[in-house]
């Protein structure tokens, strides 16, 4: 059924069928903006604007009190050429991510394995090594963490009756990176999981046409599991290499705030936080944040470049 209209003698078919399939795809369309605008709200709120903003404060002279002035390139010209304590945060930071990173990798996948069972009490361990990851990066944690490895924390009191020297870990630089380095490795459980699932994706059947090669457990680990693993041990490593960028209460709350002794523990974040927040420096602490994520993407694309000569996918026969 058609409706007509005459307009200036010409006289227009409209089909009903058709306006009322348009006005309810309308309908429909608007039904479902209305349930994600909380979201798309949220991510102008609090993401796209905020990351526009911070490129442009990053070419700023800003200190949260006085309009942004501009600068044009001297916040990064600053960061490499006038601010030793960048350069140190720099080297500490990679350290942590270097040493840090592989050390928790290693660890989670050992423990997986390990955990890779039948056992009816499988569940609670897995609940209790995933424990560390849901409150470590808590600020209870960190202080737990200051007093454990203290003068007179369990740490020193077992070296001691072990006869090894007690260390000063907070007036040595380098023990006081590796406390912070001990802390991410004890908050494996998150990639324990992941790689608990990888494990329960191999099957079976290679590790039994394996055995009967005469194939030792160690052999089949290296042979069949780390490969076929691969692809989520690639992903482990990009999201740990990100998170451990990121990381800030820890180093906050051990070094206090100072990233101490003798910067030993002054990671990026850490810098960047009292550049923005203790010197009021927004718009090189902008810089840094933008530097950050230059750095961090170009890691990830240094890992996906590599991942062709060690990552494993089935669908690849092997290659």
């Amino acid at each position: 059924m058609n409706t007509r209209v005459i307009k200036e003698n010409v006289k227009v078919d409209i089909p009903i069928r058709s306006v009322s399939k348009r006005s309810r795809a309308i309908k429909e369309n608007l039904t479902g903006y209305a349930f994600i605008s909380p979201f798309i709200i949220g991510f102008l709120a609090f993401t796209l604007i905020p990351i526009i903003a911070s490129l442009y404060l990053s070419f700023t002279n800003y200190n949260l009190f006085a309009a942004p002035q501009w600068i044009g390139f001297e916040n990064y010209k600053k960061m490499f050429t006038s601010d030793p304590r960048l350069l140190q945060s720099l080297k500490v930071t990679l350290i942590y991510v270097l040493a840090g990173v592989p050390l928790r990798l290693i660890f989670a996948l050992l423990i997986a394995v390990i955990l890779n069972t039948t056992s009816r009490a499988v569940g609670l361990y897995r609940s209790l090594f995933y424990l560390p990851s849901l409150i470590g990066g808590s600020v209870a944690v960190a202080i737990m963490w200051r007093n454990v490895f203290g003068d007179l924390g369990i740490v020193n009191i077992l070296l001691e009756l072990l006869g090894l020297p007690i260390v000063k870990w907070f007036g040595n630089p380098t023990a006081a990176l590796w406390m912070l380095i001990f802390l991410s490795v004890w908050q494996f459980g998150s990639s324990m999981l992941i790689f608990l699932a990888g494990l329960k994706g191999i099957p079976r059947s290679y590790y039994e046409a394996a055995s009967v090669d005469g194939a030792n457990g160690i052999q089949q680990f290296f042979k069949i599991t780390l490969p076929m693993l691969s692809p989520v041990i690639l992903f482990n490593t990009v999201m740990q290499t990100i998170a451990a960028f990121m990381t800030f209460v820890p180093a906050f709350i051990i070094s206090k705030g100072t990233g101490g002794p003798l910067d030993g523990t002054l990671l990026y974040s850490l810098y960047l936080f009292i550049q923005g927040f203790e010197f009021f420096n927004m718009g090189y602490a902008s810089a840094m944040a933008w530097v950050m994520l230059l750095i961090v993407g170009i890691l990830t694309v240094i890992i996906f470049t590599t991942s062709k000569y060690w990552v494993h996918y089935e669908s690849e026969g092997g290659k």
